[in-house]
């Protein structure tokens, strides 16, 4: 008899530990973690709720990244692609190579991640300022085009072997999309990703309130230690972009060098644009698509995103009596405001 009643009450009492793990677990709240820290040569904003602190999985998410798609780290696929140490590309670098010629094509070359021997001549990319005359830019053209590259098996392969990417103008909107994608991944529905100032967000704050999303006055601002607004965004889901020319810059003499070079000519750009925010399907997208509109000057720009479905834009232009003017697609505040 003892048998029989061990026999009916064991299987009892595991049911009823299971019964109470399970009510424990579900009664576990999630919290906001906020992790900030320095990365990819720029800060990092990252918040979330969870009943998890996820803070080692977003820097080994970034590791990762930085491994692949980092020209200062001389051991990344980018890096080992560009000093023909290997051809061998992976998913981050295709990924990237995808929306990359994506935007080059849309844009007619004003977007080329081919551009880095122009970049790296005018001190603005991973090698050191040469002096730059015509002939130089001339000799840098010609191994400059994204139609120079392309992949087959896993492999870049160049035309010319002296070719370089640089990445930069849409490595960080990649990756706020891959940050993003891990902690949603990981269960997280409240997100907010902000790496140099490119956004991705889903949900709401802590305080159950849409994300607020500001979008910074350009100014002479080299230290990003004005950070006036321009214009703040309550929004629950955006992936969203800005490219400027207040911070990057320096004078040759008189002339104000920018740091967004035209590939099509190979000098830096002469545009009416100040600052280009672009909210659209990611925000790799958006980083691209905004360098490609600070090239094209602000007429270009809008023809160009207004053919573009779910995408919308907010330009910040100079006239000529250097006052600013605000550009945009009609639908840029009902797109980045929306509830989702």
């Amino acid at each position: 008899m003892k048998d029989q009643i061990q026999k009916i009450i064991l299987p009892l009492l595991l049911v009823g530990a299971a019964v109470v793990v399970l009510v424990w677990q579900h009664d576990e709240k999630a919290v906001y973690h906020c992790h900030q820290g320095y990365v990819f040569g720029t800060y990092y904003n990252i918040r979330y709720s969870s009943t998890k602190d996820l803070e080692q999985l977003v820097l080994k998410t970034m590791q990762d990244f930085d491994n692949s798609m980092s020209t200062f780290n001389k051991a990344s696929t980018i890096s080992r692609i560009n000093t023909n140490q290997s051809d061998t590309t992976d998913l981050f670098f295709e990924q990237m190579y995808a929306v990359a010629q994506e935007i080059s094509q849309l844009s007619d070359g004003a977007f080329d991640i081919t551009v880095a021997p122009l970049v790296n001549a005018w001190g603005f990319g991973f090698r050191n300022k040469e002096k730059v005359t015509p002939q130089l830019i001339d000799s840098l053209r010609s191994i400059v085009g994204y139609r120079t590259i392309s992949i087959h098996n896993h492999h870049l392969v160049k035309t010319n072997p002296s070719t370089m990417i640089d990445a930069s103008a849409i490595a960080k909107g990649q990756a706020c999309d891959v940050v993003a994608q891990v902690l949603s991944d990981n269960g997280c529905k409240n997100v907010l990703v902000d790496i140099g100032g490119e956004v991705v967000c889903r949900g709401v704050n802590d305080k159950g309130e849409p994300w607020r999303v500001g979008i910074t006055k350009p100014q002479d601002d080299p230290d990003g230690s004005k950070q006036e607004l321009q214009e703040i965004i309550s929004t629950t889901g955006l992936n969203m972009a800005t490219s400027g020319n207040y911070r990057q810059f320096y004078y040759d003499g008189d002339v104000r060098r920018s740091h967004t070079i035209d590939p099509r000519t190979g000098y830096p750009a002469e545009s009416d644009i100040l600052s280009a925010t672009i909210a659209t399907t990611s925000c790799m997208r958006a980083d691209a698509l905004a360098t490609a509109c600070m090239v094209l000057g602000s007429d270009s720009a809008l023809a160009l995103i207004n053919r573009l479905p779910d995408t919308e834009c907010y330009l910040i232009c100079a006239t000529q009596e250097d006052s600013l003017i605000i550009k945009k697609t009609t639908d840029f505040f009902a797109h980045v405001e929306k509830k989702e």
